[in-house]
């Protein structure tokens, strides 16, 4: 077993900090919140292992409402933020030393219109060159990323019936999952010959999808909801995804879920370390593995999963919105949790 050690408690937010997301490239925590703001933290490691993090900017960012998502581009070098004001944000910086790093101005360098209403989610795909955004206005936006912060909008995709909550890119292909009020989630590609389009609709939860998160292969799909269950989809083929284990993971709403390949003690048949958190104000870490191969197992047959961590008052009594595991190397036992209390959490997951 596992337990979960507090790192750092960064500088708050004036009100409810929504999301925080590392940057893939540098090493630089960003968070965002509802009192417009996003705040940037770079961080290092000492000799003796110890992980230390710095305020070093606050971009204003000029929204009008809440900023409720943030998401680095793969190159480290660009962030886009969502608002409730409907529109996102895209954020540069001059290149600067690494002593540097987040620190000084970022300028905005466009402003994507598009959304009716309030934008719940941002996500660039593996590559970069696709950005995803979603909103309460029912739709699902695919931008082109082109040279000089020049946006493309390839396809409006209205196929959920409610409030579109999350979008996330699957980590090696251009595959887009989109989570909904409407309590299903959608899967898109591209048409060469035609455009944009959902193939595949995932039913199951008995509520909201809150949170969305592939495995580190792309093989699974973990969704989060506000029926209290984590779901596990498991692909069958190209266009068909089962769900194939359901986790009864929280008393309360389920608003954030993170998949990382973590720091198992078990061999090839890892699938990671998925961080689940929510309403109840707790954070849970869940090993899974895949099934062992005895014969006459179908091939679909759930993933074995074990609860490996559990935290109950990560933002004391207050909810946690995020949950987010740091993708850089050697560190993919260290998360970060965002609360309704302002604050940004780090912590780490280490042995009894």
């Amino acid at each position: 077993m596992y337990q979960v050690t507090a790192v750092a408690e960064l500088p708050g937010h004036d009100d409810r900090a929504w999301a925080a997301a590392w940057n893939p490239s540098r090493p630089i925590l960003s968070s965002c919140s509802a009192d417009k703001s996003v705040r940037l933290y770079s961080y290092s490691s000492t000799s003796d292992g110890t992980l230390k993090f710095n305020h070093v900017s606050t971009i204003p960012t000029g929204h009008t409402k809440t900023v409720r998502s943030i998401a680095w581009s793969p190159s480290g070098k660009t962030l886009a933020t969502g608002s409730f004001d409907s529109n996102i944000g895209i954020w540069e910086q001059e290149d600067i030393g690494e002593d540097e790093l987040g620190a000084g101005e970022w300028e905005c360098m466009t402003i994507l219109e598009g959304h009716e209403t309030e934008c719940k989610s941002v996500a660039y795909s593996s590559t970069g060159t696709l950005l995803a955004s979603c909103s309460r206005d029912k739709t699902v936006w695919v931008w082109e990323v082109h040279p000089d912060a020049d946006f493309e909008c390839l396809g409006v995709l209205m196929e959920h019936t409610q409030d579109v909550k999350c979008v996330a890119w699957h980590p090696s292909e251009e595959i887009l999952a989109s989570g909904s009020y409407d309590d299903t989630i959608k899967l898109y590609v591209d048409d060469p010959t035609e455009d944009w389009y959902c193939f595949a609709t995932l039913t199951g939860h008995a509520s909201t999808v809150w949170s969305l998160a592939w495995s580190p292969k792309g093989s699974y799909l973990a969704s989060a909801s506000d029926d209290k269950k984590v779901r596990i989809w498991k692909r069958a083929d190209n266009y068909r995804w089962e769900s194939v284990l359901a986790i009864s993971a929280h008393d309360r709403t389920i608003y954030s879920v993170s998949w990382s390949v973590g720091r198992p003690k078990s061999g090839d048949g890892s699938l990671g370390w998925l961080a689940t958190a929510g309403g109840d104000g707790s954070v849970k870490v869940w090993e899974l593995t895949e099934p062992a191969e005895v014969e006459g197992i179908s091939k679909n047959a759930p993933p074995e999963h074990r609860l490996i961590a559990t935290l109950p008052s990560a933002h004391g009594v207050h909810d946690v919105n995020t949950v987010s595991w740091c993708p850089r190397g050697g560190m993919e036992d260290v998360l970060a949790t965002t609360g309704d209390d302002g604050v940004t959490r780090i912590w780490k997951i280490v042995p009894e």
